[in-house]
């Protein structure tokens, strides 16, 4: 590698606080016995995913982890790095739709001094970062085509240039790649390489949402009760039957994420020692049954996007905004409002 040891150290030191370059063993998914400590689930949908990720983790193989929103495909990566032998080295995360499209190929692969209006000083790129390590491609959907090439370059022969250099680059990198979007869909549409497609899924991994999970809410309720009612040092032991069946029977269209967020909410609000779930806020929050004259789930999404803005006065962040509400990231409902052409001049949907 081109890059001192130390330049790359420094990089990693400098990457964000959200498991960027940071070593599995810190942010690790799994326990000193080998067992899956933050992976909860003893459904059979979801005991078939840990055993792919046990089956494929040993190997240099490239993953593609298919999932909806909030069905915890970082973790599922986080994982697999794990127990990989790559596990002593960087875990480096990459949020394919977070990162403006102008900069995206400086933050893959790096830039030289002066490469463009800006570049004051010479910066890697994060597969430059993961050398020897784990790349995880999240949201790789959002990949700029113009990119997708660059991209399949680095997968097919190990190699690369920085921006503003010709000088070919070696990499030595295991790729994760996650996505929320049909990419077979996109390939017809011409806005996804099946070149590229076919190198990303030598081995998918298909996350189930957690309304085919019904077994497992009890389990995640329960986990995410307990711990952050340790971290806010609260005495809370016990859920009501009847308050568990409502989650039950809910239908999380935030998965996890969603769960997780009301769990908290709830451990926050609750004075006793059995936690008092706002489920009255479910209801409001529930999204609406598919009519026969919806043609699409994205027109069912974008309905249910629209109704929770309108409901929190269009606020996207902060505990009690749409982005919670959904149990989505900010990042993440800025670019399905942008996928779903959402604006704020737009009425409130109706439901029957």
């Amino acid at each position: 590698m081109a890059a001192s040891i130390s330049e790359i150290k420094l990089y990693r030191q400098s990457l964000p606080v959200s498991g960027l370059g940071k070593p599995a063993s810190k942010g690790c998914s799994l326990g000193a016995d080998g067992s899956f400590e933050e992976i909860i689930g003893e459904s059979h949908a979801f005991r078939e995913v840990i055993e792919q990720i046990e089956v494929v983790a040993p190997t240099d193989s490239t993953v593609l982890i298919h999932g909806e929103t909030g069905t915890g495909k970082e973790l599922i990566a986080r994982a697999i790095h794990a127990l990989s032998s790559r596990s002593e080295h960087a875990l480096v995360r990459v949020n394919c739709g977070a990162i403006p499209t102008g900069l995206m190929e400086s933050e893959m692969f790096g830039h030289e001094k002066g490469a463009f209006t800006g570049a004051v000083e010479r910066r890697i790129g994060r597969f430059e970062a993961a050398h020897q390590g784990t790349i995880f491609l999240d949201e790789v959907e959002d990949t700029p085509l113009e990119l997708q090439s660059k991209l399949l370059r680095v997968l097919q022969e190990r190699e690369f240039e920085r921006l503003g250099s010709s000088h070919t680059m070696g990499v030595n990198v295991r790729v994760v790649a996650a996505t929320n979007g049909d990419l077979a869909e996109m390939i017809a549409e011409k806005k996804f390489r099946h070149d590229l497609y076919y190198r990303l899924n030598v081995f998918p991994i298909t996350l189930p949402p957690l309304r085919e999970r019904e077994e497992d809410i009890p389990l995640l309720v329960r986990h995410f009760m307990f711990r952050v009612a340790r971290r806010l040092n609260k005495e809370i032991k016990s859920i009501s039957p009847e308050t568990m069946s409502v989650l039950v029977q809910y239908r999380w269209p935030g998965n996890i994420r969603e769960l997780q967020n009301l769990i908290e909410r709830a451990v926050i609000l609750t004075r006793g020692r059995t936690l008092e779930v706002p489920v009255s806020w479910l209801n409001s929050a529930r999204v609406p049954a598919i009519q026969a004259n919806s043609s699409t789930l994205e027109t069912v999404e974008r309905e249910h996007i629209l109704h929770i803005l309108h409901a929190t006065n269009w606020v996207i962040g902060g505990p009690n905004g749409a982005a919670d509400r959904l149990g989505l990231k900010r990042t993440t409902l800025h670019h399905r409002m942008r996928k779903l052409s959402i604006n704020r001049r737009e009425p409130i949907p109706l439901f029957p």
